[in-house]
């Protein structure tokens, strides 16, 4: 079910255990999807809360240590390349966003959903278009989901230097595309997607 946008979640789920959920990297060619699960503790508001695509990376890196330090539960949940490929990557970014779900510790009440396509759960699961900029605990974890995932990037753009992962972060860019050409796919490439496909059916 997808919420109108001037619904107001925020005060609707006010008298639940209210999980907000959302992803990073659905469009890369290359590396995970990542998803986060975020309960907001009504105690400890965090001002700024904001669609991630919306702020810059010193101020997501901030906001997430506060989201870490204050919410009453966060989870991450990733789904591989591998699955990517395997499942499709809509299927694996509802896989990811499941087990972020699961890694809570705490069973919501109540999902709410980033887009228009929610996971399978136990508990009652809400979808909302443009969710991370409506709703604070999906912007939340759109916070936690971008940082956590630019993480992961960094982090393989030492492993497979030269594509300039710590820069376009998977993100098909022209420079990305050019460093496909010249050094071919890594293996953190995701080879359904049709540029890469592409390059290995010519090779």
């Amino acid at each position: 079910m997808t919420m109108e946008a001037e619904f107001d979640w925020n005060e609707a789920g006010a008298d639940k255990v209210t999980a907000g959920v959302d992803e990073a990297g659905r469009g890369p060619l290359a590396g995970p999807v990542v998803a986060a699960a975020v309960i907001l503790n009504t105690l400890y508001p965090i001002d700024g809360l904001a669609d991630s695509k919306t702020l810059s990376a010193p101020r997501r890196e901030a906001l997430a240590d506060k989201i870490r330090a204050h919410a009453t539960a966060w989870a991450m949940g990733m789904a591989s390349v591998e699955e990517i490929d395997r499942l499709n990557i809509l299927q694996a970014t509802l896989l990811a966003m499941q087990r972020a779900v699961l890694g809570l510790g705490i069973t919501p009440e109540l999902v709410l959903v980033d887009g228009n396509r929610a996971p399978q759960l136990s508990c009652a699961v809400r979808t909302v278009v443009r969710g991370d900029a409506l709703i604070k605990s999906i912007s939340a974890a759109s916070i936690l989901a971008k940082v956590t995932r630019d993480a992961i990037l960094k982090k393989l753009d030492g492993e497979y230097p030269g594509y300039g992962f710590a820069v376009h972060k998977g993100y098909p860019t022209a420079a990305h595309r050019r460093a496909l050409e010249t050094l071919g796919p890594s293996a953190v490439h995701r080879r359904s997607f049709s540029p890469v496909r592409r390059l290995l059916e010519n090779k």
